[in-house]
């Protein structure tokens, strides 16, 4: 099927939801909501085809004009500059067009659950670790999505062992999901006092966050475990058990939370990162048995991966999946150039599955 027919049809049936909802005898039902959105997911990809298929129409009246012999010179000029104009803005209207049809990540657009692990380099990996959780929640205040901290286990001296957050917002899953990997960092510590350069890294996973309804969790397949939240250094944040450890005895997956006083709140908010989990255990199964044949680099989610390296003495920062340096270590770490790099993973994984369509 050539672009032409894909397009006949994409706004065939978008005509054809368009007469549905118009005409649906249910307006509130569930039938009803999903075929509204699917109808408004598809109208900014027609309003693109339109814009698309006007500048033919416009090239082949202009083409006429340029043909007539009863034309005046001025006009035919006229018409000429137009023509390699539109032609020159042909390539990116088709290419718009193109990424627009791609097949939609069906987690792209829910909220996430971030996490991030110290690695290997002792206290200077946690306080990297801590470093990170801030220009994530820094980024997240600039795009104005909320960023709640679920748990965080600190080192008594700045660093952070791990945390995990909820990040709830526009499109949050489809901007961070390519921060999943190892995080390096090149830096003298501040307890070094020789001067040497360390290397030291961290590691971040973004889940998209799981509904109820994603994943079936039975009572009988968790352990829960509650115990007292420990403060810095060991101290007793509050004197009850109040900490809550679930383990999913099939999967063997462990989660905690003991940022909130309350028992009840802390279950809640570590069953929301149990259920992100599994659901991400799920996604990544699926992915790997349709991408087989394929394995992309950008966007594969392994936690294993190392992908960025930021190196303090020379203020640079380097995502290893793209070859992509950025000379702005001082605004990526505060989240205000991060889109630069994020923008740049999202166009290389629209190029790598266009390539894969062809």
């Amino acid at each position: 099927m050539n672009l032409e027919q894909k397009l006949d049809r994409v706004v065939m049936h978008y005509e054809e939801l368009r007469d549905s909802v118009a005409g649906h005898p249910e307006p509130g039902s569930e039938a009803y909501t999903r075929m509204l959105k699917e109808f408004a997911d598809l109208t900014p990809v027609v309003e693109q085809i339109e814009a698309l298929r006007s500048a033919n129409r416009e090239m082949d009246d202009l083409t006429a004009l340029m043909e007539d012999p009863e034309s005046d010179s001025d006009m035919r000029s006229l018409a000429e500059e137009e023509f390699y104009a539109l032609k020159e803005r042909l390539p990116e209207l088709e290419h718009q067009v193109k990424i627009l049809l791609l097949p939609k990540d069906q987690a792209d657009e829910r909220n996430a659950i971030l996490e991030v692990r110290a690695g290997t380099g002792g206290d200077e990996a946690a306080l990297f670790a801590a470093e990170l959780l801030r220009m994530y929640q820094r980024y997240a205040e600039l795009r104005g999505w909320r960023f709640e901290i679920l748990d965080y286990s600190d080192t008594g001296i700045g660093g952070c062992k791990e945390a995990s957050a909820a990040v709830t917002g526009k499109d949050v899953f489809a901007r961070l999901k390519f921060e999943s990997g190892v995080h390096r960092v090149q830096r003298v510590p501040v307890t070094e006092s020789g001067g040497r350069i360390h290397t030291s890294a961290a590691t971040v996973a973004v889940l998209p966050e799981a509904e109820e309804v994603d994943v079936e969790i039975e009572e009988k397949d968790l352990r829960i475990d509650t115990y007292r939240s420990q403060g810095a250094g060991g101290q007793h944040v509050n004197t009850t058990d109040s900490a809550v450890r679930i383990t999913h005895v099939p999967t063997g997956v462990v989660v905690q939370c003991q940022d909130e006083k309350s028992q009840h709140k802390n279950r809640a908010k570590a069953m929301k990162v149990l259920r992100a989990r599994l659901y991400d255990q799920e996604r990544q199964r699926q992915a790997d048995e349709m991408a087989a044949s394929r394995k992309s680099q950008v966007g594969s989610g392994d936690r294993s991966e190392r992908i960025r390296t930021y190196n303090f003495p020379q203020g640079r920062v380097t995502d290893h999946r793209i070859n992509l340096t950025l000379y702005k270590l001082d605004k990526v770490i505060v989240g205000e150039a991060l889109d630069e790099i994020i923008e740049a993973l999202i166009a290389e994984d629209q190029a790598e599955r266009l390539a894969a369509l062809q």
